[in-house]
């Protein structure tokens, strides 16, 4: 009985003890770093990293912090921000082959340009003046022009389509904004080592931007205000994701059967740079590398030994006998769960504790035979394209086509028992496209059905000329065994003054992405793994669950263009009018007409000399001529042509400008 005690009491004092250490870790800042890559099918590979810091509320921890950002900080406390995205986009991601049915193409697949979106903790006539002075901020924190957002025809508000439970939000985007390395020096000044050390030293910027899909993502939660519930203080999660093209290692890139098969690749071949070790001040450092579900399946298949290779030999590292190898060994493999499937995706983990200088960690991933897969899709593959002709009118089309796959169709179920599938349509046009929505029609299989049948729930704001966008949210409820959709609006162009064309306004103006969202299917990755595992924070963002998302093309619409070279025309001509004009009067006004007279008089009376006086006199003798005087000066004539031409120069420039001036 006396041991029994005891041995509770110690348990007893243990927990305490634990939950005190875990109270303390909670009240400490917190930075861990992740680098996920996934070899993709079209002989790409993926790079997404991924950052967390987090603070403690201000109120138990204090306004000073060693690793949260500053400026983030004070953003946040300035402005009243309850949570806020920010992302630069470069190209745009092909759902099509890169995959739209997993957390990182949810989560980090960006429209291109500038995507802002934020909520404030503010009353609701104190939004607007928030989100002017948030712009601000953030276009002189990240070198960008994103102050272009200020203006009321720039921004929206959306109700329920772009973000569930949201209130006081704001959304913005930039189409056209060039995202460079002055955009992604500021958001790494932001990490606690910045690009000196950590996975963040891999960040060449060649490298990166050669890429054919680039966006830098910056999301803020903070709970700063409020103190009804537990506070968690403020989270920030920066992430990069990349898709680059491997420089092949080796050679034998096909195979005996003509197949092609993937390029082999490591980090010094991606970035051109090895890692020297994690970031001192993170709490975990960590590499993974992720194969898709497809992809297992298909290493099953094809390989020589097929009844050999189970989930059991891919996870006890069998490197020798399998497709590919990794030159360096994974600390653990995490296995996901998918139901009663056999194959699933897995995640090779790799520690960076061991590495430094003298040994940097440089991952290699060779392919031994050819593979083929592809990634997983969203349930429907939607595309936005412009119909018309001309500069007045046209229409904007948004097509669904289905990827038969029979998994979706366990969305939900109606009071009829009929299967079907929810889809919001959200989008935004700016004002000169003036939509009109009354003329939305919905097409089902190629079949006009009535917006009755198909329309769940509506949010429209019509646009307002130089003073608001116009907004369109629709919630469209589907059959699951619906092949295709086409959703078409009718629009006409409007009429913008000179001045508010761009510098480049013979390009088109553009329309930004919509946005395609599965409210009811939701994208998460159910691993197996101890609760230790739990404290790195990118495992935990993939085991979230977040609905299926879908950014559509960018339009470009032609509108009415002025000719631009008309002013320069126009100048040129009056100012060689008002040359002319001005030249003759100042001719006229500055010529002395009398000392001019006076200087012909005097010559004609000056003799040229002796002998030519005789010769003169002589000569008129001979013929019985009488001695002629010299012949007055034309100098009168000369004044008065030149008066009558200055007279006439006036009257047409007068005239220009009476009429065309």
């Amino acid at each position: 009985m006396v041991r029994l005690r005891s041995i509770l009491l110690f348990l007893l004092l243990f927990k305490s003890f634990g939950s005190i250490i875990a109270e303390e870790e909670d009240q400490i800042e917190q930075f861990s770093e992740a680098l996920l890559l996934r070899p993709l099918p079209d002989r790409k590979v993926l790079a997404h990293f991924h950052f967390e810091s987090k603070v403690p509320p201000t109120r138990t921890h204090g306004s000073h912090h060693h690793l949260f950002p500053k400026s983030i900080y004070q953003l946040v406390h300035k402005f009243r921000v309850r949570e806020m995205e920010l992302s630069f986009t470069q190209g745009r991601w092909n759902y099509a082959r890169w995959g739209g049915y997993d957390p990182i193409s949810s989560r980090n697949a960006k429209p291109p340009g500038v995507e802002l979106w934020a909520t404030f903790d503010v009353p609701q006539h104190q939004v607007d003046a928030s989100w002017r002075n948030l712009t601000h901020a953030l276009s002189g924190l990240f070198c960008a022009s994103i102050n272009f957002l200020e203006s009321s025809t720039a921004y929206s508000s959306p109700q329920w389509s772009f973000k569930s439970f949201a209130t006081n939000i704001r959304y913005g985007t930039l189409p056209r904004e060039a995202v460079c390395t002055e955009n992604l020096t500021p958001w790494l000044k932001l990490l606690p080592c910045r690009d000196k050390a950590g996975l963040s030293a891999l960040m060449d910027r060649p490298s990166i931007y050669r890429g054919f899909y680039h966006s830098q993502r910056l999301h803020l939660v903070s709970n700063e205000f409020d103190l009804a519930a537990a506070s968690s203080g403020m989270v920030l999660e920066q992430t990069l994701t990349v898709v680059l093209q491997p420089v092949t290692l080796g050679s034998g890139m096909t195979s005996s059967v003509g197949s092609i098969q993937q390029p082999s690749w490591s980090l010094s071949s991606l970035f051109g740079r090895k890692v020297s070790g994690r970031c001192v001040l993170s709490n975990a450092s960590n590499v993974y590398v992720q194969l898709e579900l497809d992809l297992v399946s298909e290493l099953k298949t094809t390989s020589e030994t097929q009844q050999q290779y189970d989930v059991e030999n891919l996870t006890s590292q069998a490197w020798s006998d399998m497709s590919f190898e990794m030159s360096e060994s994974a600390v653990r493999v995490i296995q996901e769960a998918n139901g009663f499937q056999k194959e699933s995706s897995l995640l090779y983990e790799f520690s960076l504790e061991k590495f430094s200088d003298s040994r940097p960690f440089d991952l290699e991933f060779r392919w031994k035979r050819p593979v083929a897969w592809s990634s997983q899709l969203a349930p429907l593959q939607a595309r936005r394209f412009l119909m018309g002709s001309g500069n007045e009118r046209g229409a904007i089309a948004i097509s669904l086509k289905s990827v038969g796959r029979s998994e979706y169709a366990k969305s939900s179920v109606n009071d009829e028992g009929r299967c079907s599938l929810r889809v919001d349509v959200f989008q935004v046009v700016p004002w000169y496209v003036k939509v009109y929505y009354h003329t939305l029609r919905v097409f089902l299989d190629e079949r006009l059905h009535s917006l009755a049948d198909v329309v769940e729930r509506t949010n429209v704001s019509p646009s307002e000329d130089k003073v608001s966008p116009g907004l369109m949210e629709i919630a469209l409820r589907l059959p699951c065994d619906v092949h295709s959709v086409i959703l078409t609006l009718e629009f006409d162009k409007g009429f913008l003054h000179i001045d508010e064309y761009p510098p480049d306004a013979n390009q088109g103006f553009d329309i930004p992405s919509a946005l395609i969202r599965f409210p009811e299917i939701k994208t998460k990755m159910d691993l197996f793994e101890d609760k230790s595992a739990c404290k790195s924070p990118i495992l935990s963002k993939l085991q979230e669950e977040s609905p299926v998302l879908w950014y559509t093309e960018v339009l470009l619409v032609p509108l009415t263009t002025p000719d631009f070279s008309m002013p320069y025309n126009v100048i040129t001509i009056t100012c060689t009018v008002f040359a002319l004009y001005f030249g003759s009067l100042l001719n006229a006004l500055r010529r002395r007409v009398e000392e001019e007279e006076r200087l012909l008089k005097s010559k004609a009376a000056k003799p040229s000399g002796p002998i030519g006086v005789l010769l003169s006199k002589l000569s008129a003798k001979l013929r019985g001529n009488p001695l002629e005087p010299p012949p007055p000066s034309s100098s009168s004539k000369v004044s008065y042509k030149l008066i009558l031409r200055v007279i006439l120069v006036a009257g047409i420039a007068a005239t220009w400008q009476y009429f065309y001036g």
